[in-house]
């Protein structure tokens, strides 16, 4: 008893555990177009320059030496379409926005606004609605912009409310109403105006001020300017910059087996299965397993019914959580592992070690 006592404080200790970066960046000191820098990226690493939040854009400045260049590219593009969709995926098909809206500009996100919606910056401040699977529509009287608004109704319900259709938009306003809910609120749409090269959902930008301007109609790809503090700017996609590699530290092998065996090829292939200690890492595994062929996704995640805890592989203690069913207390039954789920709510699952699914590989 006194040694599962220590044991368990001992892991409460080492929750203090430093986060990684999950892309690594490589300074490519040649000159080329964007197409051709992409294509550069996409033989020699993963592609161009991909960037989620402040963690990744430090480790993107550090790896830019002097080139004596003004620009250095970047895998932001601007799309030729705008596209509304909702944060859960799906696409935006009904439409129920006020008057001379959307009116464009930077404004990528969307609230509701007296019964309809509204364009606003994503990094606005306002309180939100998560949708529950249990308790419907549930109203957050936080205010966070919208990047953190997703990840709190991720974290602790499924995801930012949806409206695909006029009954859903009644719904919300009758809710809004009954609740009392004053000023403008978020909801799951969102506009990807500008797209990552490597497909990824990250809203995360860093334009300088009046940025992007678009001057001449055609600047429709994303440079970071050279000089401190190293914001972007569009330019002409002809131009002529050196430009910023990254490697994911994540694979999804599409192969479906055992947790063991799954556990077995990473460490035989790669380094690991993924151990997933904090936000953005698990926001990392969530864009990597929207492309698996099973409905789950083994994690390096296993329970000891010893001291009846969950820990990593990797030997990480299990700090950040996202589960959304641990059923691993009845340690009579089968071995239990941890996976992710491919959709939805991209939250934890406890499941036999037998299953047999996709999984995701560390790479380093």
């Amino acid at each position: 008893m006194e040694q599962t006592l220590y044991f368990i404080l001992l892991l409460i200790a080492l929750c203090s555990v430093s986060e990684c970066v999950q892309r690594q960046y490589y300074f490519i000191n040649v000159t080329k177009n964007w197409t051709e820098a992409q294509r550069y990226c996409r033989e020699k690493y993963t592609d161009l320059a991909t960037v989620d939040n402040m963690n990744d854009l430090n480790e993107l400045k550090k790896s830019v030496n002097d080139s004596g260049r003004e620009y250095v590219w970047i895998g932001l593009q601007r799309m030729s379409v705008d596209k509304w969709q909702w944060s859960s995926g799906d696409p935006a098909l009904y439409l129920n926005w006020g008057p001379g809206q959307p009116d464009g500009g930077d404004e990528e996100c969307a609230v509701m606004k007296n019964g309809q919606w509204h364009d606003v910056s994503c990094s606005n401040s306002q309180t939100f609605i998560c949708k529950n699977t249990n308790t419907g529509l549930v109203y957050v009287n936080e205010m966070k912009n919208w990047r953190d608004a997703q990840s709190y109704c991720r974290q602790n319900h499924i995801d930012l409310v949806s409206v695909r259709n006029q009954n859903e938009s009644q719904q919300l306003q009758q809710f809004i109403n009954d609740n009392h809910i004053s000023g403008d609120v978020w909801i799951g749409l969102f506009r990807v105006s500008w797209q990552w090269s490597d497909q990824s959902d990250s809203l995360f930008r860093y334009w300088r001020s009046g940025e992007p301007n678009n001057a001449g109609g055609n600047e429709n790809c994303t440079a970071v300017i050279h000089l401190a503090p190293r914001e972007w700017n569009d330019v002409l996609c002809n131009n002529q910059n050196p430009f910023v590699c990254h490697e994911e530290k994540l694979i999804l092998i599409k192969e479906k087996l055992t947790w063991s065996e799954a556990l077995r090829y990473c460490r035989q292939n790669h380094v690991d299965l993924v151990s997933v200690h904090s936000e953005e890492m698990q926001r990392d595994v969530m864009n990597v397993v929207k492309q698996a062929s099973t409905k789950l996704v083994w994690l390096g995640l296993r329970h000891s019914c010893t001291v009846g805890l969950w820990f990593w592989v990797s030997g990480q203690t299990v700090c950040y959580q996202n589960w959304a069913i641990d059923d691993s207390e009845n340690c009579d039954s089968a071995v239990r592992s941890g996976a992710v789920q491919s959709g939805g709510g991209q939250r934890w699952i406890s499941r036999p070690e037998t299953d047999r699914l996709n999984f995701i590989c560390s790479r380093n």
